[in-house]
């Protein structure tokens, strides 16, 4: 919880998100139907950062079965995200999302940290 003051002294709690990043109805749903295609109800979506793509950094997804030491977890109607502790500070405030489109199908990033992407949104700078 985050208290603050407001200009009569009265203190206000407001709730603060307890993840780093948010997990999409669509992508928590996509990630279940992966599990079913695979016959793996194991499987966890990996996200993370690194350097290189024509922004500066770049995401990568895959799936693993099993959390490494460090990883941090946020979990959605039964399904889990994992993130590295590297990736884990340039995806602050971040939500993991699924899209179908002109692009093709793939999970993404919306980084409100990033300023500025390349066209597919594959990368980012910060």
């Amino acid at each position: 919880m985050n208290v603050t003051i407001d200009a009569n002294f009265g203190a206000k709690i407001q709730s603060v998100s307890s993840t780093v990043l948010d997990f999409s109805d669509t992508a928590a749903r996509k990630l279940k139907s992966l599990h079913a295609e695979e016959g793996n109800p194991n499987l966890m979506l990996r996200v993370s950062v690194y350097g290189g793509g024509c922004s500066g950094f770049q995401y990568t997804f895959s799936l693993d079965e099993e959390a490494k030491a460090g990883d941090r977890r946020v979990e959605k109607d039964g399904v889990t995200l994992l993130i590295d502790q590297m990736s884990y500070q340039y995806l602050a405030g971040s939500e993991v999302d699924y899209r179908e489109g002109l692009e093709g199908a793939m999970f993404v990033v919306n980084n409100p940290n990033a300023t500025s992407t390349c066209g597919c949104g594959s990368s980012f700078s910060i």
